[in-house]
């Protein structure tokens, strides 16, 4: 039965003798009815059943028949909301699954925010289109998910902020970037940090207002990111009017702070490292780690209320 805040997870199992690259990624999806949708890539799906509930990455509720999206092996592959267009890959560049990877389902998460569309017995068809090639391609994407859990004190301004080193040898061409948060988030940054002569040198990725279409948009400048680089993301929230705290989670109610980096290799496998996650406000803050912290991500950022 639909509900709000339902997620529902359908799988599509890979021919494993053979190898796809993925070059663009087409939603048929309203955000009327949907949250948000994201991708993923798995060794194992969830579950075997040809639909299941499945939450927001690992936050299920357990007193349900639920399970993850992947159940190994869990790659993420695209993610759309608020009414994104298509995306195209840059020439030469492809997402690769089936043969030698460890993609042998996709698995597409639907966040289904409210259930009115579907009383009087309508199905639903959202998902997205998927372009391909069997050619292969020089340059393999993937993306570095960042974010943080935590909470927001009813009647503020909060910044809720991560950070990662990169440990692996590998060069990163960042090329798209998306920001995803709920309904306070005001503004989403995302940055690569790099120490020279013991000083922080700050470049900026990617910014956005998350209540635009979150779709993934261009990097700000062509940028390599490699190993001993940090990458770090920031979320502007506004809980000014807010009259009780709000926590991190997977409901309309609660809030997200997500910077998705879509970046490409090449002659070499994807990294390793996926995700980048603090423990968020009170917890961490970038003053406890940093001290040349662009200004602008200093002081008080407020939504403009009509």
């Amino acid at each position: 039965m639909f509900q709000s805040n339902l997620y529902l997870c359908t799988p599509v199992k890979i021919n494993p003798e053979k190898s796809y690259y993925i070059v663009g990624f087409e939603p048929n999806a309203s955000m009327k009815y949907i949250h948000h949708m994201i991708l993923y890539g798995c060794l194992v799906p969830g579950r075997a059943e040809s639909a299941w509930n499945c939450g927001e990455m690992a936050q299920l509720d357990y007193n349900k028949d639920s399970a993850n999206p992947c159940h190994l092996g869990s790659t993420i592959l695209y993610a759309w909301a608020r009414d994104a267009p298509k995306l195209e890959l840059p020439e030469d560049v492809a997402f690769k699954i089936g043969r030698n990877t460890k993609i042998n389902y996709l698995v597409l998460q639907v966040h289904y925010n409210q259930a009115e569309h579907f009383k009087n017995g309508m199905t639903d068809n959202s998902g997205v289109y998927l372009h391909y090639t069997e050619t292969p391609l020089p340059k393999l994407a993937a993306v570095l998910l960042m974010g943080t859990s935590g909470f927001i004190p009813a009647g503020s301004t909060e910044s809720m902020e991560t950070n990662c080193v990169i440990n692996e040898d590998k060069v990163m061409h960042p090329f798209a970037f998306r920001t995803h948060t709920h309904n306070l988030g005001v503004r989403v940054s995302g940055y690569r940090i790099r120490i020279i002569n013991d000083k922080e040198h700050w470049t900026l990725i990617g910014q956005r207002d998350p209540l635009t279409p979150q779709m993934f948009y261009p990097v700000e400048k062509n940028m390599i990111i490699q190993k001993d680089d940090m990458v770090a993301a920031s979320c502007k929230m506004d809980a000014t009017k807010k009259d009780h705290y709000t926590v991190v989670g997977p409901t309309g109610e609660d809030e997200m702070c997500n910077f998705y980096l879509m970046y490409w290799v090449e002659d070499s496998s994807p990294l390793e490292q996926q995700y980048c996650f603090t423990s968020g406000p009170p917890y961490y803050h970038w003053r406890q780690q940093f001290h040349n912290i662009p200004f602008s991500e200093t002081i008080e950022y407020r939504r403009k209320y009509d």
